[in-house]
Order: structure tokens, then sequence, then C-alpha cells
């Protein structure tokens, strides 16, 4: 498979696949077509010229070797759905492995490793390292470690394992999440999202109780991180009459399914409750309001993730290694000051 071969499958020139896999900050190209064109080299397993990339990049990695492989394991979501969050963070590890000569050869998630094809896939893998997205137990990263030798993790929750981890700390973000609300008054504060085994569900207990507010279980919606879960958690804390005056939400997904179910019981963001969430995905500046959320830094995650199980594999380090990547709130337009809550009256 060469460049012109790829251009013409993708149906764009070769300047713009050029551009998209050696991430030219000048590429014009749509994240629509970012993606068909790397998922044309995923499939296809088109490598660069080593040669000529090692003299561009000035790297030692692969230097005279054929190009490497990784896959990647998708371990809360399946891989087919993976919400912006994730899929920003596998694109993250490709096309930084990618510069380093290594392609991405396939991927799958937690929810299929017992499938007869996936689970052929993983025992008989040629890959040379594993990228884990997402939190996953013990007992995952036991069989895991069966079939691959090198992995590394990243997440928002931290693992009680001995595994290279590229962590932004969950906990600290929901902190700080919550201490925004609080300083704007809030204290009748709601949360939606998971509860079990979640690090942002803490950081939220931990936020109240630091600041002498009782924790209500009638404020806690325990649903799945997605735009349903989202919206159902919302609809039943308002329609329960939960009378919180602001919402936290455990991802930006999730947020925006709770916003809709807001709006159409005529609630008014942030006039009327506040919300906040983490992530900052790429759509949550263009909501309405736009969306005040915990900024991770997804792309910088991954490219680490990438360099870390690159370097393992390589043989640069051989202790586990847990780097934290800072995070910051995002302030737009849906946190307010506090005014007492007036949707008792409209459920």
């Amino acid at each position: 498979m060469t460049l012109k071969e790829i251009a013409a499958e993708a149906g764009v020139s070769i300047s713009t696949v050029s551009r998209v896999i050696n991430k030219s900050s000048k590429c014009p190209a749509s994240r629509e077509v970012q993606d068909r064109i790397w998922e044309i080299v995923r499939r296809t397993g088109y490598t660069p010229n080593s040669s000529a990339r090692e003299l561009k990049l000035g790297s030692s990695y692969g230097a005279g070797s054929p190009s490497k492989s990784i896959a990647c394991l998708f371990a809360r979501v399946p891989a087919r759905e993976a919400d912006s969050f994730f899929g920003s963070l596998a694109r993250s590890i490709e096309e930084e492995a990618f510069r380093y000569n290594y392609i991405m050869k396939y991927t799958f998630s937690a929810f299929e490793i017992n499938y007869s094809n996936i689970f052929r896939l993983i025992s008989d893998n040629h890959v040379d390292g594993l990228a884990v997205l997402g939190r996953c137990d013990k007992q995952l990263l036991k069989f895991l470690k069966q079939y691959f030798k090198c992995i590394v993790y990243t997440g928002l929750n931290s693992l009680d394992a001995k595994y290279d981890q590229i962590i932004c700390d969950g906990y600290q973000a929901a902190v700080s999440a919550v201490e925004h609300l609080i300083q704007l008054g809030h204290s009748r504060i709601a949360y939606i999202g998971e509860t079990e085994r979640e690090d942002r569900y803490r950081g939220y207990c931990a936020a109240l109780d630091k600041a002498g507010i009782p924790l209500k279980k009638e404020l806690v919606s325990n649903v799945p991180l997605s735009f349903e879960g989202g919206y159902l958690g919302a609809s039943s804390l308002i329609g329960n009459g939960c009378g919180a005056s602001a919402f936290f939400c455990s991802n930006d997904v999730t947020a925006i399914g709770a916003m809709r179910a807001m709006k159409e019981r005529g609630l008014s963001i942030p006039s009327d409750v506040s919300l906040i969430s983490i992530d900052d995905i790429d759509a949550a500046q263009y909501l309405t309001p736009m969306l005040t959320t915990v900024h991770i830094p997804v792309a910088e995650m991954g490219q680490m993730a990438a360099k870390i199980l690159i370097d393992r594999i390589e043989g640069g380090h051989s202790l586990p290694m847990r780097i934290s990547l800072p995070y910051y709130i995002a302030n737009r337009e849906s946190c307010g000051t506090f005014r007492p809550p007036a949707y008792e009256q409209q459920v």
C-alpha cells in the first residue's frame, strides 16, 4: 500500500494523506476524513519509509527494522461505540505510535473478549504491546498479562496495579468541579454518573464533606456514562423533586443527555440550574449554553501513553511508571450563582 493508493481509496489527494499521517499543523482535513485515512492505514498495515521517517524525526526507534505494532483495548465501552473521549484517546495513541514506525494493528473491547474470534485474536496476537483505555479490574488485567508482555493504561481512575499508567486524576478533577459549584453558592448539588469503584464519585463525596455538606442519596443518580444515562438520570432526579440547584455529571456525554432532560422540563441553564462535568470534548463549546467542564488533556494522554508503551517495548525502562497530567476548569456558560430552584412548581 502506498500513499497514492490510500489517497485513491479515501477519495482525497496524496498531500492530504501525507499531512494527516504526519500530523501536520496545516492539515485541512475534517475529522471524518482523518478517521477514514487512519482506518485504511490500520486495515492495510501501511508503514512509512523507515529511513525517511528517522531522518525527519531524528528518532532511533525502529532504526533498520520493520514496523512494529500495538493493539488497543476499550475497557469501559464497546469499541464500535467509543465516545468522543475514548475515540480521541485511541486516535492520539495511534497517531503518536505511527511517528515511531508502529502501527495500531487492531482494537477490541473488554465486552468482546469472550467472543471466539476476539479471543483467538488475543491468544494468537502478533503485536508488541497493548494500550488499555479506561478503568478495568484486576481480573481483566491478569487475563491480559497472559497474552501481552507490554501494557500501558491510561484514564481518569488510577489502578492499584504495577503497570505503566498515564493518568489525569479524575478524583481531584471531580473535587475541583464540585468546589466550583460550592464557590458559586450552591449547596444542594446532585450527581449523575457511575458510583461503583468510580474516582469521580468519590471526589464528589469528598468535596461535599470538606464543605460540611451532607451527602444525600436522593441527589445521586447511578447511571451509565452515556447520553441516555444522563437523560434518564436527570429526568429521575427532577421528576422526584430532588430540589438540586446544581448538577455535577461524570462526563460531558452524560451532561449533554442531562441538558436535554432539563430543557424538556422547562428549566433554564444556568438561570434555574447550573451544570458542570468532566472531559471538555469538542462539542462542549458548541452547546447552548456552552458547557462548563473540566478540561482533560486527552491528546497529551494518548501521546504519552504511546511513548511510554514504545519505550517499554524497546527496553527503555522496566519499573512501572505512573505519570499524572494536569487539568483545568473550562469556565463557560452553564454555571451561575445560586438562586432558589423554581422547578418544584414546574414538575
